[in-house]
């Protein structure tokens, strides 16, 4: 998207994570900074933040770089992980209401996705915890608020009081 011309620069923001620590061991940001450069992205059009453990840092980090470096954005295109979007959506507009987003992920399947990560209990645990920010954070003040069917509630109810809770947030 780079070589097309689509934006003049590349954040990669991310520290070691739970989930990341083992695969990427010196940090997300660095990782994909690295795999840029080997797709012959400048590194004069990458701006690094090694050092953001959860969205609102990614957001808040790279907004700080981004103005440091001089660029004032009207719109961002944010990369999540699939099932992180939206709460990624809901973050951004929190933290920079001025700027239009767009969040996007790999188009993957659940079963392609599992298979990525290895661990399918870990993935739904990853996708509840996910939900439940995105129900609870805006109380929380971390993410404006979205709508969520009951279909959905329901479903979740389900697999929270089935025990999948291990990247639950604790009560506030």
């Amino acid at each position: 998207m780079y070589h097309r011309g689509m934006f003049p620069v590349v954040v990669f923001s991310g520290g070691s994570t739970r989930t990341t620590q083992h695969r990427l061991p010196r940090g997300e940001a660095v990782h994909y900074r690295e795999r840029a450069l080997e797709l012959d992205v400048p590194e004069a059009a990458i701006l690094l933040d090694p050092h953001a453990t959860n969205t609102g840092a990614n957001i808040m980090n790279s907004r700080a770089l981004l103005e440091a470096a001089g660029y004032r954005p009207r719109s961002l295109l944010l990369i999540s992980k699939p099932y992180a979007e939206r709460r990624t959506f809901a973050t951004a507009r929190k933290l920079w209401p001025e700027i239009d987003v767009i969040c996007a992920s790999m188009p993957v399947g659940f079963d392609e996705y599992v298979r990525s990560i290895g661990n399918e209990r870990l993935v739904v645990d990853m996708m509840i915890g996910d939900l439940q920010r995105i129900i609870e954070y805006p109380a929380r003040g971390f993410t404006i608020p979205q709508e969520v069917s009951a279909e959905v509630i329901a479903a979740y109810d389900r697999l929270y009081a089935a025990g999948f809770v291990s990247r639950a947030v604790p009560p506030a």
